[in-house]
C-alpha cells in the first residue's frame, strides 16, 4: 500500500500542482486528484510541505537531534515516474520552438498530452529535451508518434532520484552487516525505483544545524570512534599538504566549480566566493535544509581555520538538484547539466551514483559534460566492502571516480570496489576507482557555521574535487583550459598518486591522492596520451590481484586485462595502427597477445583490452616473461595548426608462465550464462536480504565470488573463466565445469555438446542452483508506491527451467521449493539460504536430504519423490556418474557468494571438484545410506515452467542472437565457429609484427562529419546518412552500440582538421601494387575462386571466412605445399595494399554497416555450405557475376566522392574509395579461407594416425590440444588471427 507521505512527495514533482486529496487517504488513486494550477506553484508546494510534515513527522528534512548511538544511514534510488516522458531532440533549440514541433508531431493526439514548463535558470538557453505529461491510455501511441518524428532523438520515462535516510542503531547496523533476516514477511521491501549508493553519514551526535563543538569530545562515542576522530583533528587539507600549494600562491582562483547537491546559504561564513546559487527542484528555496550540500561546498572551497577547504579562492556555483526530502528527477539534472555547459563550469562534483549505467539520458549527458572539457568528479559508491559495486557515473572512463580511505591508510569499509561490470559476461571489467582520498571522519562546514564530521565516498569526492580546483590553478590562466581537460587532469591525479601497500588495485585504483606529485606533473605538462595503469606486472601481489595469484600457461583461456587509454591531446583520437607486443626477454617470445581497442577514443578516453596466451610449445616452461605493448594515438590538428597530433605510448608487461597444470586441477567457470542488473530486474539470490534486492554485483569470480576464487587457488586449483557458449571450449583440457547461479538460456547445441563432454570426454560437471518459483516471482512484482511503476523479475535466483533442460539428458532436475535452514555437512555446515530442491535424479547416484523449511507455499514441484512426499525432508545435494563423467548438483549458491553470505561452503565445493574432476571418493558424500536404488521422480512429474508473461529476449545473449565464440575463447573455436567480432590485432612470439583483423576502424558518424567539415570535404552520402549510432569503446570483447547526439556541442571538433594520409605518389604506388596482386589472384585455381565467393558472403570478415574452411573441408581436394607458399605471399602483399587503401581514404567504415554486411554474408554462407558441391559451384558463379557487376558500377564513381581514394584492379572489376574497401575484404577473406584449408590439410596429413581421437567440434583439430593446428610457420603467425 502506498504511504500518504510518499504520495505527497510525488505530488511535489509537478511544478504547478495543488494537492487536493484528503489527509487520511492512503489510496494510490488519490494521486488522480492532484489538479493543475498554473499560478500558485509556491502555495501548492507549501501546502504539500505542510501535509508531508503532518503525515510523516519522522522525515529527515525536519530539524531534530539524534541519539549519540545512532548513525544516519541512507540509500539512493531511481524510479520511472508514471505518465511523464523525457523527449530528447537531435538539436538544441529554444523551448518554444521545440514545443511547436511537438504540437505538429502530436496533432492527432489532441489534448492527451501536456508540455511541462521548466522555470529555472536553463530556460534562458536553448535546450535539447522536453518534459511531457501524458495520459496513461495513450502513452504507447504518444511514444510511437514521437519516435517517428524526424527531429526527435528518443523518448524515455522521467526518472526520480531519491536519497532516503534512516536512523539505525549500532546493533541494527551490525545485524545488517551480518545479513540477518529482517522480521518482515513481505517478499520485496524496496525504496522507490532503482537504488543508488548510500551517501555520507555522520560519525557523531551532531544536529546538522546545531552549535559548533568538537565531535571527539562526545562521551557517548565508543573509544574506537573517539580515537579515529582524534586522528582527524589535523584537517584533510593538512594531510594532503595543501599548505605547500597555498604558499606558492595557488588557491583555485579563476576556477569555476559546480556543486550538485542540496544547496548552501548565501552568506555562509566559511565560503567567501559563492558566485551563483540555482534551484532546480520544485521547492521554492535556495537554502540547504539538510546540510550535505553545505558540507561538500566547504570541503571544496571553505576558508574556516577549523575545517578549511582545498581551494579557498575558487568560484563556487551551487546547483540545488535535491530537495530537503532528498528527492530529484532526471529532468532536473539534465537542465542543470545544460546550464553548467552554457555558463562555462570548469569542474563539477557529483556525490551521487548508482548501479544503473543504462540510464541513457543521464549517462549521455555526462558524456556531453565531459566532451565540453568540464572535469567531473564523482563518488565511487558506499556499497563496500562488497566487490562488483562500482557506481555510475564514477565508473566511466571520462569521469574521475573516487574511493575512500581512513586516516590509517586503509580502504574504508563502505567504499565500493571491484572491476566495472559493463563488460560482463563476454568481456572483462575496467579498474576503478581512479584514486582514493580520505573519506572517513572528514571535517567540513555546518549549515549555520562551525564544523562537523562526515564519512562516505560522497565526502571523498569533494576532497578530490577541491584538490582538482586547487591543482587547476597551477596552470597559468592564459592557456589553462587549453591544457586541462578530463584526460589531462586524470593523468596528473593517477600518475601522481601513491599506491597503498598491501591493497589490490580493484580497491584503491592507482593509489592515494598526492597533491605535491600532481602539482609537479602539471607544472611541466604537455598534452599526450597515456594508459592506466602505467604498467602491468601480473606478478605484483596483492596489487595485481587476481592476476598475480594465477600464472598463465599453454592451452588455457586468455588472461584478459582491460586498460584505459587517456587522450589529452583532443576530444577524439584513434589508434594509428594496431598495438604491437614486443618481447623483452626469452620467455616473452612464448606469449601470444591479441588486442581489442576503441575504434574512436571519445570523449577523451577509450579502452585497450589485452588477451594474453602462451604458445602450445611452451607447455613445460616455468619462467617470468616480459615485454611491452606499444601504440600511437593520433588526433586532429590543434586549432590554427595543420600538424597532426601524435603521442606514442608503451605499456610494460610482466607475467609468470608455468607448466600447464594437469587436467584434474583445471576448473572452467561458466560466466556466459550469468545475467545481472541493470539490463533486467534479476532478483536477489537470498530472499532474506532485505536491503539489497537486486542481483547486480556481476556474479564473477573476481567480484562477488572473489573469496571462493581465493579458496580454490589456495587448494591448488586453476580457475579459467569462459565468457562464450559451451561449444567454445575443449572439454579434454578441464577436469570440471563449474556452473553457479545461472540465469541465461542455452543453445540446443550447448545441451548436446555438454552431454557428450560429460559422457564421452569425462568432463566433471558441478552445478550450484538457486530458487525459482513462479508464485514468488509474481509476488515480487511490486508496485512502487512513490512513482507508481511496476518492477517484474525476469527470472528467479536462477533460471531453473533452462537449467533443467540442460540437465535433462543426465536425468537431473530441480524443483521450485524455496528452502531455508542449516545443512549438517562437516566441516562447513553451510546455511541453505533460499535454495532449490532436487526432484529428479538417476538411480545409482548418491542423494542427500535434510529437514529444511520451505518458504514457498505454492508451486508445481512440491514433491520430493520417493523420499516421503511433500514433507519437510528435501533432497538438495546429489552426486552421480554419467558414463565417463561425474556430476554433482547442489541447490543453493549463497554459501559461495561473498556479497550476502550466511556461511561458506568452500570445503564442500573442493570435495565436489575432487569427486567430479579427480574421481576422489569421500565417504560422507558417497555413503551407502545415500545411494539411490531407483530414480527419484519420473518424466511425468511436473517441473518448474517459464513465465509466459515475460519475454527474456531483450536482455538475453542467447535468445535472438546467433551462437558464436567470443574473443575470450580459444582461437581455433573463434575461427571454426564463425566469430564475427574479431580482435583488432595480435602479436605472437614478440616479433613486433601486428595483424589488423579490421582494416578500418569504426568511427562515430557525427565525429566523421565534423572531421570532414573541418577539412572542407564532402562526406560520402552513404556513410554520413547512418545517423547517430556509434561504437562506444568501453568494453573488452564487448563493444556496445550507443546513441550519441549528432548536435555539435561546444568543445567538439568543429574547428579541427583531419590530416591527409597519402600523397599522390603513394596512391599511385597503391594502384600498382594492387594491380600486381590482382593479376596473381586471377591465376589462382578454381578452388580459390570458390573460396572468394565465400569471402564475399562474409563481407570480407576473415574470422567468418576461416570458419567457412571447416565447412568446405570435405568438398575441396588436398593441396600442394607450393599452393600454400603462393597463397601466403599473395596474402602478405594484399594486406599491405589493403592498409594503403585504408589510409588513402582517411576514414573508417561505419561499424554497423560492416556488421550488417557481415551477418548477411554469414547467413548466405551457411546456406551455401550445406548444399551439395554442384549447388555450391552454381552459387559461386552467380555471386561472381554479381560481384563483377558491382565492381564495374562502383568503379564509375571513383574520384567523385573522396579525393585521393585508391583505385585498384581486383578480379575483373575495380576497387573503389573508402566505402569500397569492403571489396578488398572479399579477396582477402577468400585467400585466408583457402590458406587455412591448405594448412589444415597438411597438418592433418601429418597426424592422420591420431584422427580417431579427435573430438572437438571443428574438423582439423589435432591431438596437440588447443591451438595445435595453428602452430605458426613463422614469427608473423598471421593465420592465428582473423
Amino acid at each position: 500500500m502506498c504511504s500518504r507521505s510518499v504520495l505527497l512527495l510525488l505530488c511535489f514533482t509537478l511544478p504547478h500542482i495543488l494537492c487536493t486529496f484528503n489527509n487520511s487517504s492512503s489510496d494510490p488513486s488519490d494521486l488522480r486528484s492532484c489538479a493543475w494550477q498554473g499560478a500558485d506553484a509556491g502555495a501548492a508546494s507549501a501546502e504539500c510541505d505542510a501535509r508531508l510534515s503532518k503525515a510523516d513527522p519522522s522525515k529527515p528534512n525536519q530539524a531534530g537531534t539524534q541519539d549519540s548511538k545512532h548513525i544516519v544511514n541512507s540509500q539512493w534510488s531511481h524510479s520511472d515516474v508514471l505518465g511523464r516522458l523525457i523527449v530528447r531532440f537531435q538539436s538544441y533549440k529554444a523551448a518554444e520552438d521545440h514545443k511547436a514541433d511537438l504540437a505538429a508531431a502530436l496533432a492527432q493526439a489532441g489534448g492527451a498530452w501536456k508540455w511541462i514548463d521548466r522555470h529555472n535558470a536553463a530556460s534562458l538557453y536553448p535546450t535539447d529535451f522536453a518534459l511531457l505529461e501524458v495520459a496513461d491510455a495513450v502513452l504507447d501511441s504518444i511514444k510511437s508518434l514521437l519516435s517517428s518524428w524526424p527531429g526527435v532523438k528518443d523518448v524515455h520515462p522521467e526518472q526520480q532520484v531519491r536519497r532516503s535516510l534512516t536512523w539505525d542503531t549500532d546493533s541494527t547496523i551490525q545485524a545488517k552487516a551480518q545479513d540477518q533476516a529482517a522480521s518482515d514477511t513481505e517478499w520485496v521491501q524496496k525504496r522507490p525505483g532503482r537504488f543508488l549508493t548510500r551517501p555520507s553519514f555522520p560519525e557523531s551526535s551532531t544536529n546538522v544545524s546545531g552549535d559548533v563543538h568538537h565531535p571527539w569530545a562526545d562521551a557517548g562515542l565508543s573509544k574506537d570512534t573517539q580515537r579515529r576522530l582524534l586522528l582527524s583533528q589535523n584537517s584533510v587539507t593538512a594531510r594532503f599538504e595543501a599548505q605547500k600549494l597555498w604558499d606558492e600562491g595557488y588557491g583555485g582562483a579563476k576556477v569555476k566549480v559546480g556543486v550538485f547537491d542540496t544547496g548552501i546559504r548565501a552568506d555562509h561564513p566559511h565560503v567567501k566566493n559563492i558566485r551563483e546559487r540555482t534551484n532546480w527542484t520544485h521547492e521554492p528555496t535556495l537554502e540547504d535544509g539538510l546540510g550535505h550540500g553545505t558540507f561538500v561546498a566547504g570541503v571544496i572551497g571553505g576558508s574556516d581555520g577549523g575545517c578549511p577547504g582545498f581551494a579557498p579562492d575558487v568560484e563556487l556555483y551551487t546547483f540545488r538538484v535535491f530537495t530537503n526530502d532528498q528527492v530529484s528527477y532526471t529532468s532536473w539534472f539534465l537542465d542543470a547539466f545544460n546550464y553548467a555547459i552554457a555558463t562555462g563550469m570548469n569542474v563539477v562534483n557529483l556525490s551521487i551514483g548508482g548501479p544503473d549505467y543504462l540510464d541513457q539520458p543521464f549517462v549521455e549527458k555526462v558524456w556531453e559534460i565531459t566532451s565540453n572539457g568540464i572535469l567531473m568528479v564523482s563518488a565511487i559508491g558506499n556499497d563496500g566492502p562488497l566487490y562488483g559495486t562500482l557506481n555510475n557515473p564514477a565508473d566511466q572512463n571520462d569521469v574521475i571516480g573516487v574511493g575512500g580511505v581512513d586516516y590509517a591508510d586503509q580502504i574504508a569499509s563502505f567504499s565500493s570496489r571491484g572491476m566495472s561490470t559493463w563488460e560482463l559476461p563476454i568481456g572483462y571489467g575496467r579498474a576503478k576507482p581512479d584514486v582514493v582520498a580520505y573519506g572517513r571522519d572528514v571535517l567540513g562546514s555546518r549549515i549555520q557555521g562551525g564544523c562537523r564530521s562526515l564519512s562516505g565516498t560522497s565526502v571523498a569526492s569533494p576532497v578530490v574535487a577541491g584538490a582538482v580546483c586547487l591543482l587547476a590553478s597551477v596552470v597559468p590562466v592564459a592557456n589553462r583550459w587549453e591544457v586541462l581537460n578530463p584526460a589531462s587532469m586524470k593523468q596528473a591525479l593517477v600518475e601522481g598518486s601513491v599506491p597503498i601497500p598491501g591493497i589490490p588495485m580493484y580497491e584503491q585504483g592507482q593509489g592515494k591522492l598526492n597533491l605535491i606529485n600532481s602539482m609537479n606533473i602539471l607544472k611541466t605538462y604537455q598534452p599526450r596520451a597515456s594508459v592506466v595503469p602505467k604498467s602491468l606486472d601480473f606478478t605484483d601481489c596483492p596489487f595485481m590481484w587476481p592476476f598475480c595469484t594465477q600464472p598463465v600457461y599453454a592451452n588455457a583461456l586468455p588472461l584478459i586485462f582491460n586498460a584505459t587509454v587517456l587522450n589529452a591531446m583532443a576530444l577524439t583520437g584513434r589508434f594509428e595502427e594496431a598495438p604491437i607486443f614486443t618481447s623483452t626477454n626469452g620467455p616473452g617470445q612464448q606469449l601470444s597477445v591479441q588486442f581489442e581497442y576503441s575504434s574512436v577514443l571519445w570523449p577523451w578516453s577509450g579502452f585497450l583490452a589485452l588477451f594474453i596466451r602462451v604458445l602450445p610449445e611452451a607447455a613445460a616452461l616455468d619462467d617470468v616473461a616480459t615485454g611491452e605493448v606499444s601504440f600511437t594515438i593520433v588526433s586532429p590538428p590543434a586549432p590554427g595548426s595543420t600538424a597532426v597530433r601524435r603521442s606514442s605510448v608503451t605499456l610494460p608487461v610482466t607475467v609468470r608462465i608455468i607448466p600447464t597444470p594437469p587436467r584434474a586441477k583445471r576448473v572452467l567457470w561458466d560466466q556466459f550464462h550469468s545475467m545481472r542488473y541493470p539490463p533486467a530486474y534479476i532478483p536477489r539470490d537470498s530472499l532474506d536480504v532485505r536491503n539489497d534486492i537486486l542481483d547486480w554485483h556481476g556474479d564473477h569470480p573476481h567480484t562477488n565470488f572473489h573469496t571462493m576464487y581465493d579458496a580454490l587457488r589456495a587448494a591448488g586449483y586453476f580457475l579459467e573463466i569462459l565468457g562464450s557458449p559451451f561449444t567454445c571450449f575443449d572439454a579434454r583440457q578441464y577436469g570440471a565445469l563449474l556452473m553457479v547461479d545461472s540465469e541465461e538460456e542455452y543453445y540446443p547445441e550447448e545441451i548436446s555438446k555438454l552431454k557428450s563432454d560429460v559422457e564421452k570426454e569425462g568432463l566433471g560437471l558441478i552445478v550450484f542452483g538457486e530458487w525459482y518459483n513462479v508464485d514468488t516471482m509474481i509476488k515480487m512484482k511490486f508496485f512502487d508506491d512513490n512513482t507508481r511503476s511496476w518492477w517484474t523479475p525476469v527470472t528467479g535466483g536462477a533460471n531453473i527451467p533452462a537449467l533443467n533442460e540442460l540437465l535433462a539428458p543426465l536425468g537431473i532436475a530441480f524443483g521450485d521449493a524455496i528452502l531455508e535452514g542449516q545443512v549438517p555437512l562437516d566441516p562447513d555446515k553451510p546455511y541453505y539460504a533460499s535454495g532449490a530442491n532436487i526432484v529428479r535424479f538417476p538411480a545409482g547416484g548418491h542423494l542427500h536430504s535434510w529437514q529444511l523449511a520451505d518458504k514457498a507455499t505454492e508451486g508445481l514441484s512440491r514433491s520430493v519423490g520417493n523420499l516421503g512426499g511433500a514433507g519437510s525432508i528435501h533432497a538438495v545435494l546429489g552426486l552421480t556418474t554419467a558414463e565417463a563423467g561425474r556430476v554433482a548438483v547442489y541447490g543453493d549458491s549463497n554459501c559461495l557468494d561473498s556479497s550476502h553470505q550466511r556461511s561458506s561452503c568452500y570445503n564442500l565445493l573442493i570435495k565436489l571438484i575432487q569427486y567430479a574432476a579427480e574421481g576422489a571418493k569421500d565417504h560422507t558424500l558417497l555413503s551407502m545410506d545415500t545411494l539411490l536404488a531407483t530414480p527419484l521422480g519420473s518424466p511425468q512429474d511436473p517441473l518448474p515452467t517459464r513465465r509466459v508473461d515475460i519475454d527474456l529476449t531483450p536482455v538475453s545473449l542467447v535468445l535472438g542472437h546467433p551462437m558464436m565464440c567470443y574473443p575470450n575463447s580459444p582461437l581455433e573455436f573463434q575461427l571454426l565457429n564463425g566469430n564475427s567480432r574479431r580482435s583488432h590485432g595480435t602479436t605472437v612470439g614478440g616479433s613486433g609484427q601486428s595483424f589488423k583483423g579490421d582494416v578500418v576502424a569504426a568511427i562515430q558518424p557525427n565525429i566523421q562529419a565534423e572531421l570532414q567539415d573541418a577539412k572542407g570535404q564532402t562526406q560520402d552520402a552513404d556513410a554520413a546518412g547512418q545517423g547517430s549510432t556509434a561504437i562506444e569503446g568501453t568494453q573488452a570483447g564487448a563493444a556496445r552500440l550507443v546513441d550519441v547526439s549528432t548536435e555539435r556541442k561546444s568543445g567538439s571538433l568543429a574547428s579541427q582538421q583531419v590530416p591527409k594520409n597519402l600523397t599522390d605518389p603513394e596512391v599511385t604506388a597503391a594502384d600498382s601494387s594492387a594491380a600486381s596482386t590482382a593479376a596473381g589472384i586471377t591465376n589462382m585455381a578454381g578452388k580459390a575462386v570458390t573460396s572468394a565467393a565465400a569471402g564475399a558472403a562474409t563481407g570480407g570478415a576473415a574470422g567468418g571466412a576461416i570458419a567457412a574452411a571447416g565447412s568446405l573441408d570435405e568438398a575441396i581436394p588436398h593441396a600442394r605445399l607450393a599452393d600454400v607458399q603462393q597463397l601466403e605471399a599473395l596474402a602478405s602483399t594484399l594486406q599491405n595494399t589493403t592498409d594503403m587503401v585504408s589510409n588513402a581514404s582517411g576514414l573508417a567504415f561505419v561499424r554497423q554497416e560492416v556488421e550488417r554486411k557481415l551477418q548477411d554474408g554469414l547467413d548466405g554462407l551457411n546456406s551455401t555450405v550445406r548444399d551439395s558441391w554442384a549447388k555450391l559451384n552454381t552459387t559461386v558463379q552467380d555471386r561472381l557475376e554479381v560481384l563483377n557487376a558491382t565492381l564495374k558500377d562502383t568503379s564509375m564513381q571513383v574520384g567523385k566522392s573522396i579525393k585521393g581514394s585508391a583505385q585498384t584492379a581486383v578480379a575483373r572489376g575495380k576497387s573503389v574509395d573508402s566505402p569500397g574497401v569492403s571489396q578488398w575484404f572479399l579477396v582477402f577473406g577468400a585467400l585466408l579461407v583457402f590458406g587455412v584449408f591448405l594448412l589444415r590439410r597438411r597438418q592433418r596429413k601429418r597426424h592422420a594416425g591420431h584422427a580417431a581421437n579427435m573430438s572437438l567440434l571443428g574438423p582439423g583439430v589435432t591431438d596437440q590440444g588447443i591451438g595445435g593446428w595453428l602452430r605458426p610457420r613463422s614469427s608473423r603467425h598471421r593465420l592465428a588471427n582473423d
